[in-house]
């Protein structure tokens, strides 16, 4: 059987950076979608809240993922 704990470490560093990104893009999302909000563009404001709703879901796991590699 291979041994991959050598890869925990590396891999848990890339999808931190990954989930760091991931919020970022969530913040712009949510700056942007005030923006639409406040111009009158309510339905495209819509789909970008359901676009920070599956950003926001999938941080979640991302994270779990994330201390199950550093924890083992």
């Amino acid at each position: 059987m291979t041994d991959y704990s050598n890869c925990k470490i590396p891999t848990a560093d890339a999808l931190t950076l990954l989930l760091h990104n991931q919020h970022a893009l969530g913040a712009a999302i949510e700056e942007i979608t005030k923006w639409l909000s406040e111009n009158g563009v309510e339905g495209v404001a819509a789909n970008a809240v359901t676009a920070m709703e599956t950003l926001d879901a999938n941080s979640k796991a991302i994270a779990d993922a994330i201390m199950q590699l550093r924890q083992s």
